[in-house]
């Protein structure tokens, strides 16, 4: 009993060992994504510093309307050399924005304005070329026309096509001294006057006579009375043709003061009716009570003709 007394038991420990979780590392990831926000941060600032005020003035105007002010330009276009669209210049250059730096890489609104009236004239000039033809066409089928081809002139001028109606040595188209037309001068004209609702352009009609005076006897009747009955009976017989009434803006004597054969005053062919199917500028000018066609009109209808637009004539060209 007293051996048994004096053993101690035996305690067995066993140690469970739990693998520590990490710890440390989540500061990290939290530091990083405060370097990369601080580094945002100076970036946006360092730009905002480096950025002139044209060119922030430049970033606003985009972002409020980016179509309308990549399109059309203006002081928030940006410069073309920007890698983006419409927005600022290149940070690397010393100045804000300059517009006039390459003016050809932004289109202005009046550039874009003069494009879309250049179209305009084009397609005004083709549609005069396409009445010429069908007259040219006509003239050429018609018997009773093609003799008379040698008396009908057509032309560009820089208010129209011209259409010129002469008198041959023994072919007038009126009676001697009198505003009354021949048999074959009411038919060309009712011709015509049919083929000028073909277009929407509006007429001009002029009397001329030849420089030889008046000898009627009537006092105060002239050659320019005389021109200016020509031209209203020429009106009323293209109406009486079909052309509409409403296309006539103007109906004028001229008496000899715009001759059609300058050397030869009394040359038959400068008694004549000249007929002008007028442009939109003409008829703008005409309207208004102007009449004339400026410059700038001319030099429309000229750059027309350079571009192989203007027609030529097939009948025969009046000078």
């Amino acid at each position: 009993m007293s051996q048994d007394k004096n053993k101690k038991p035996i305690v067995v420990k066993r140690i469970k060992k739990v693998a520590g979780m990490a710890h440390g590392g989540a500061w990290k990831i939290a530091y990083a994504d405060f370097v990369t926000a601080m580094m945002a941060f100076f970036l946006l600032m360092w730009l905002l510093g480096s950025t002139t005020r044209g060119d922030l003035k430049g970033i606003s105007d985009y972002f409020k309307t980016p179509l309308k002010v990549a399109l059309l330009g203006g002081e928030g276009s940006g410069d073309a050399t920007s890698i983006i669209k419409g927005g600022g210049e290149d940070l690397s250059r010393q100045a804000g924005q300059v517009k006039m730096a390459e003016p050809q890489q932004v289109a202005s609104l009046a550039e874009v304005q003069k494009e879309i009236a250049r179209i305009e004239r084009i397609k005004e000039v083709e549609k005069l070329k396409q009445l010429k033809q069908n007259i040219e066409k006509v003239i050429e089928s018609n018997p009773s026309l093609k003799k008379f081809k040698n008396q009908i002139l057509l032309d560009m001028t820089t208010e129209g096509l011209r259409i010129q109606i002469v008198d041959e040595k023994n072919r007038p188209m009126f009676q001697l001294g009198s505003a009354r037309l021949e048999p074959y001068t009411r038919e060309i004209l009712h011709e015509i006057g049919r083929m000028l609702n073909e277009v929407p352009n509006k007429v001009s009609l002029s009397g001329h006579t030849d420089a030889a005076l008046y000898g009627g006897g009537n006092k105060g009747y002239s050659n320019w009375e005389l021109s200016a009955d020509r031209a209203n009976a020429s009106r009323r017989e293209l109406i009486g043709g079909g052309m509409d009434a409403e296309k006539i803006v103007r109906v004028v004597g001229l008496s000899s003061a715009v001759l059609f054969v300058k050397e030869e005053p009394l040359n038959p062919m400068n008694r004549r009716i000249s007929l002008i199917v007028m442009n939109k500028k003409a008829e703008e000018a005409a309207q208004h009570d102007g009449g004339v066609v400026d410059a700038e009109g001319g030099e429309r209808l000229e750059d027309a003709v350079k571009e192989g637009i203007g027609a030529q004539s097939g009948v025969q060209a009046a000078p």
